[in-house]
């Protein structure tokens, strides 16, 4: 009898069919896939599935509570979203990789053990990648950097994941370390994929280099998942709260000056998880209840803005804010339905980000940190200014461009509809969402106070944009951040290694030539004139004497030995055609092979482990 099914293996190992269906039945599996992962989640009952030992060593892939409950509820009804919205997409590894990428996102929220996390969390990583990859060889440099910052990421956290291993002689995921070698790694892992400055450049870089519908499924997992295993492994931990703080104001910063509409709004994704990261620092039960709830309204706002301006992109093949303009005649479904997702990112009362935000800030003046408090309220203002008010009015109101464009297809419409009537849902009834969260806290947003404060301050923000509408409008620049270092260093890696390393290794490889190359190729040729002259005489008398004669020695020569070396050679030469074939130089073919032999060996292990483990214990 099947214990369980593992909703994320379900949609990882469900993709593999994608290639082989057609027409009505692909677009309804596409669907219905991430749909009856959605539904295995909703009935879960909380408690540790498809637990094994592995070398001495408890592996969980299934801790159900209610704090992974409530990311996986989101995760599968935002992959189910996601997958409607590219209902159009005819490319099927990018079908296969944003499914794969969500199954390994819930693959990390269900890891009991720091093993089975790290190896979902790398899945995450390379299935990612693929998405950006997807839209072709002008996408080729972002995919790179972005997977450069994620292996060094993995490498800190499996370095972490081993020092903390051998120190407690425990794989447990759970409340870790805020200190040492072990504890630090690890959380250093977790703030790469959290896009903390530094280390957030990979997200505004690659993300709005990645396909119109890649990116929708980008915004939702990777951020996200971060936010996760740190509210699991570092809650309460203060410089997180400065840290998340100070992600606030710092996206908002780069929003307000940045021209590229996507790369806008993914400057608002490290701001807004800049809000989750503080309330897991301020670590009362009211902030981790409002960190969670605000990643769950997150990922449904946050799709929707991506779509909107993906559709934008979709229709006009325009990407700059300053290319665009009068877009709401010719697109007023998209426009309607993105000021739903701007009005509920910037906290407006009767939508999502209204009754998740206010949950953090006012756990921020309930824990008496005034500081904190101010810099999120100044970051909301912010976000209503760029991503509400400033970026519509650029795209769909301001100079009318002229453009020819119209409303996107049936289906990406449909599933900006759904992201939007979840924003509202859960804007009008909220305990929706507040009785899936993981803390039992009683909280009350639509207040007098909340709602006059929110008012209040959206007014003020208001008049601010009217008064400096001239000053906030786009200009064509672009904006230097954190990426420019590693770039820059990049170049100068090449051209040392096309300079002096070049030079070093001509100077090394003719020293090596006249050194090491030549006297042994002299001496090679002396050893040869010995051999046949010496050697093979002596063994040519032998043989003679021995077998009657040169003819046997011939034929055994002939027949034996140089079958054996021809035979030899044959074998050599089909193998290295058959891998030949194999090395077709594409980083995404070897990514696709590395996700299924990944996922073959956790397979095979699964099957047979009792078998495998009576090995180990035999040879022990």
């Amino acid at each position: 009898m099947i214990e369980w099914v593992h909703p994320g293996l379900l949609l990882i190992l469900g993709a593999a069919l994608i290639p082989f269906l057609k027409g009505k039945a692909k677009k309804g599996y596409l669907v219905g896939l991430p749909a009856a992962a959605f539904l295995l989640v909703v009935f879960l009952n909380p408690g540790r599935y498809g637990v094994f030992n592995f070398l001495g060593n408890e592996l969980v892939m299934g801790r159900v509570d209610k704090m992974s409950l409530v990311f996986s509820y989101i995760f599968t009804l935002m992959a189910t979203i996601g997958m409607v919205y590219s209902l159009h997409v005819k490319n099927d590894l990018e079908h296969i990789a944003a499914l794969t990428y969500a199954g390994s996102a819930l693959g990390v929220v269900f890891s009991g053990d720091l093993f089975t996390l790290f190896l979902f969390w790398e899945i995450m990583a390379f299935a990612s990648v693929l998405l950006i990859w997807a839209r072709g060889k002008e996408a080729e440099g972002a995919g790179f950097r972005y997977l450069l910052v994620h292996v060094f990421g993995g490498v800190a956290l499996l370095a972490g994941i081993v020092i903390h291993a051998t120190q407690t002689k425990s794989l447990v995921f759970g409340a870790l370390p805020h200190g040492g070698w072990g504890g630090l790694l690890i959380l250093l892992g977790f703030l790469v994929n959290a896009a903390a400055p530094p280390l957030h450049a990979w997200l505004p870089d690659a993300y709005p280099e990645a396909t119109v519908t890649g990116t929708v499924f980008l915004s939702a997992f990777t951020t996200k998942t971060a936010v996760y295993v740190l509210a699991r492994g570092y809650a309460g931990m203060e410089l997180l709260m400065w840290l998340g703080a100070f992600m606030t104001l710092y996206g908002v910063g780069y929003a307000m000056i940045e021209n590229n509409i996507r790369r806008l709004l993914a400057y608002h994704i490290v701001s807004q998880v800049g809000f989750m990261v503080a309330g897991i620092g301020i670590g009362t039960e009211l902030a981790i209840n409002g960190a969670v709830a605000h990643a769950f309204a997150h990922i449904l706002y946050k799709a929707l803005l991506m779509m909107g301006m993906g559709s934008v992109i979709f229709m006009t093949g325009r990407r700059k804010a300053t290319e665009l303009g009068g877009l709401y005649k010719t697109m007023p479904i998209t426009f309607v339905l993105f000021m739903i997702g701007g009005f509920s990112i910037s906290g407006v009362p009767l939508m999502s980000g209204f009754i998740s935000k206010s949950m953090t800030i006012s756990a921020a003046g309930e824990a008496h940190r005034i500081a904190i408090y101010i810099m999120l309220t100044l970051a909301s203002c912010g976000t209503f200014i760029s991503t509400t008010l400033k970026l519509p009015y650029a795209v769909f109101l301001g100079e009318d461009k002229k453009i020819p464009a119209k409303d996107p297809p049936i289906n990406m419409i449909c599933g900006m509809g759904l992201a939007a009537f979840f924003c509202i849902l859960l804007g009008v009834w909220p305990t929706l969402l507040y009785q899936l969260l993981p803390n039992e806290v009683e909280y009350h947003p639509y207040t007098l106070e909340h709602l006059f404060q929110s008012f209040q301050l959206l007014a003020a923000t208001g008049l601010i944009f009217l008064v400096f509408l001239k000053k906030l409008h786009p200009e064509p620049t672009i904006s230097l951040d954190t990426d420019w270092f590693y770039r820059m260093g990049g170049r100068g890696l090449i051209w040392a290694a096309n300079n002096p390393i070049a030079a070093w290794e001509t100077f090394i490889t003719e020293a090596y030539q006249n050194v090491v190359i030549q006297p042994m190729k002299r001496f090679v040729a002396l050893c040869r004139r010995f051999d046949v002259g010496v050697i093979d005489g002596a063994v040519n008398g032998i043989g003679r004497a021995v077998f009657g004669g040169s003819g046997f020695s011939n034929w055994f020569e002939n027949y034996v030995v140089y079958g054996f070396i021809n035979i030899t050679g044959y074998a050599n030469h089909v193998a290295a055609r058959i891998f030949r074939r194999l090395q077709t130089g594409s980083v995404h073919n070897y990514a696709m092979i590395l996700i299924v032999g990944i996922f073959f060996l956790v397979n095979f292990y699964l099957i047979f482990r009792e078998q495998i483990a009576a090995v180990v214990m035999a040879l022990r």
